[in-house]
């Protein structure tokens, strides 16, 4: 079995230099897993590392037909093995059957989306880096076929950190240049709680087009990156104190021309007792980009520190006081941002993270 863990292991970096985006290696990914651990569909979505909402998903066509139900069930309804909860566990990984302890009809997940479509059991792996989860990775097997094993599981659950480690350095990936794409505005939408949508500004049909081409999904279908933030926005609306901490209805995501959207959306409150969402579309504000760009450039937490604090226009002699260290020090910590960015000064660091990708 190490053998063959070792050989997927090189199979996936092989699959992840031929890729040029984390779509084309998600596909490529379950061609491989397949190869050693049999399943009738699967669905594997990248996340905002730091809200951990959907900012898209590649997914096989029986899945394709429940994806709603599945984003409802998992934003808006407890069952079991919740991916906020995988993303802090211990082991990432777990089965359906071994969570409810073999009888699948303890689920409303599977009693209400999987089972009348054929589903089974199901696995379902929350694919973190180094403490990051950077996207999320579910398989069905068939009610016809053998439930999914603890071997199974602790087999995902070694290729995980693999699979993550690519996800994340498809997605961080940084153009050599600016982006070419004409520049698109502010959008805005607004949806039924069914998420249909109600109506929209030009730039939020421009928005919607590009996201569709990036997943490959049809004009009717809505991204994954709004029903994410639809779905939390329409939980935080639940009053009870297990959704009391969630994190906010935004992702910010990498688009395939190299600039970065961030995706936010909010209740609307009116006379009527509809509810109805906005959801907006803006080019990423530097405050968004950070926590992204951080990772890209492997910037430690105290680097983070002090370009949040160039970002927001502080002297040198101003952050060495913010953070109770001495102005040598940093110095130092510039010199090394300068180094792992590739830039010589704070004018051309504000350019290279921000500007280029707006």
């Amino acid at each position: 079995m190490n053998a063959r863990l070792e050989l997927t292991k090189h199979q996936l970096g092989q699959l992840a230099d031929r890729c040029k985006t984390s779509q084309e290696f998600r596909i490529g990914l379950f061609k491989l897993l397949r190869g050693v651990i049999p399943f009738h569909a699967a669905c594997c979505t990248t996340v905002d590392p730091q809200t951990q909402l959907s900012t898209g998903a590649v997914t096989e066509e029986i899945v394709e037909d429940i994806h709603p139900q599945l984003f409802e069930y998992e934003y808006q309804r407890t069952d079991f093995n919740p991916y906020d909860q995988l993303v802090l566990s211990n082991v990432p990984v777990a089965a359906l059957s071994h969570a409810t302890q073999g009888d699948l009809d303890q689920s409303a997940r599977y009693r209400d989306v999987l089972k009348p479509t054929g589903l089974g059991d199901e696995l379902r792996a929350a694919l973190r880096y180094d403490g990051v989860c950077w996207g999320y990775l579910t398989m069905f097997r068939r009610e016809d076929m053998p439930l999914f094993q603890e071997a199974e599981c602790q087999w995902i659950a070694s290729l995980v950190p693999s699979i993550a480690y690519h996800i994340r350095q498809l997605i961080l990936a940084l153009p050599a240049a600016a982006p070419s794409e004409p520049h698109t505005g502010p959008g805005i939408l607004t949806l039924t709680d069914q998420l249909d949508i109600i109506a929209s500004n030009q730039a939020a049909d421009d928005w919607l087009s590009s996201l569709r081409r990036s997943e490959s999904i049809q004009p009717d279908i809505l991204p994954r990156s709004i029903r994410a933030v639809c779905n939390r926005a329409l939980a935080q609306a639940i009053s009870s104190p297990e959704r009391s901490q969630l994190a906010d209805a935004k992702v910010c995501l990498h688009l395939p021309e190299g600039s970065f959207l961030t995706i936010q959306a909010s209740l609307l409150h009116g006379p009527s007792q509809l509810v109805q969402l906005a959801v907006s579309f803006e080019r990423a504000r530097p405050i968004d980009l950070l926590p992204v760009l951080t990772e890209a450039y492997g910037l430690s937490e105290r680097e983070r520190h002090i370009l949040d604090y160039i970002l927001q226009g502080s002297s040198t002699r101003a952050i060495a006081a913010s953070l109770h260290i001495s102005a040598y020090t940093v110095q130092d910590h510039l010199k090394s941002i300068f180094v792992k960015t590739g830039v010589s000064s704070r004018r051309e660091l504000t350019w290279q993270l921000f500007s280029r990708f707006q």
